[in-house]
């Protein structure tokens, strides 16, 4: 695998942000097999990797968000996410996104536009990721996943598929529900950048925060869905609140899959294993040794 980690100056954030990208490299090599060996000092490695660079090559692409409390680099500390692409043969970019949920805050930063909008162009322009909707997913866990879930609903031009897991925290369909959180002292009190992201829970209907409103226009539309598969663990505690979100998609007409997954809780055991399945099988991926 190559792993590099990317920092530029985002417009829509107004400030340098870090990004983690990986590519599955191992499946590459630089010497066409078809030609002279002659002068290769990894024949171990020649041996394996099944296709050769060529200029222009593209990939398919998987926006991976991280939960809260984390960055960029944790995901890939704490699991084995590098070596899940590998083996899929897909990029991964995931950015630093901070306590943000996520959102265009009412009092602060951009940062859907930044997800939606600039990350997809600026990785698109700089690096070797495919610009087509059918090779760009997006998917994440705990806060990340709720972020995916958004992501994916207000751009749904942009992404094929989206996978959530234990997405429990933040911008939901269920906007009455999310009201009731920045209405309770328990947000005012332990986490008051909740209240500073999403504002007057009195004006959260027909806002920029309000997805189910932007789900249902586009599904009115008549424009292709974006997939989506919702995973939680039957022991976490915010799995009421992530069924809601499968049901109310289901109540749009969308047409989501739902996992549970038996004797999990809230943490990295579930996420490890599942980030695995989701890139193994859940997404839509070539999965062939090609870009």
């Amino acid at each position: 695998m190559s792993m590099m980690r990317f920092n530029y100056r985002s417009q829509m954030l107004g400030h340098y942000v870090d990004i983690s990208i990986v590519y599955p490299t191992d499946n590459y090599s630089y010497y066409d097999p078809k030609k002279d060996r002659k002068g290769i000092h990894d024949e171990g490695h020649f041996e394996t990797a099944k296709l050769v660079y060529e200029p222009g090559m593209k990939f398919q692409t998987v926006y991976l968000i991280h939960g809260g409390g984390d960055d960029d680099t944790l995901t890939y500390r704490y699991t084995n996410a590098e070596r899940y692409a590998q083996d899929n043969n897909v990029m991964l970019v995931t950015p630093n996104i901070a306590n943000s949920f996520g959102a265009n805050a009412e009092y602060g930063k951009r940062y859907q536009d930044f997800l939606g909008d600039e990350l997809p162009a600026v990785i698109q322009s700089l690096f070797a990721s495919s610009s087509k909707r059918e090779d760009n997913f997006i998917m994440g866990y705990a806060m990340g996943g709720n972020v995916a879930l958004a992501t994916a609903l207000l751009h749904q031009d942009k992404f094929a598929y989206c996978v959530d897991m234990s997405g429990g925290i933040g911008l939901t369909l269920d906007t009455k529900a999310l009201a009731d959180e920045l209405r309770s002292d328990h947000f005012k009190n332990f986490l008051p950048i909740y209240n500073g992201t999403f504002g007057n829970p009195d004006k959260l209907e027909g806002s920029r925060h309000d997805i189910y409103k932007a789900a249902k226009e586009y599904k009115e539309s008549g424009k292709e869905l974006t997939g989506f598969h919702v995973i939680c663990g039957s022991d976490e505690f915010i799995r009421k609140r992530v069924e809601r979100d499968v049901e109310l998609l289901k109540e749009l007409g969308y047409n989501p899959e739902y996992t549970v997954a038996e004797g999990y809780k809230h943490d990295f055991d579930l996420w490890e294993d599942y980030m695995r399945i989701a890139l193994d099988s859940i997404l839509p991926l070539k999965r062939k040794k090609e870009c």
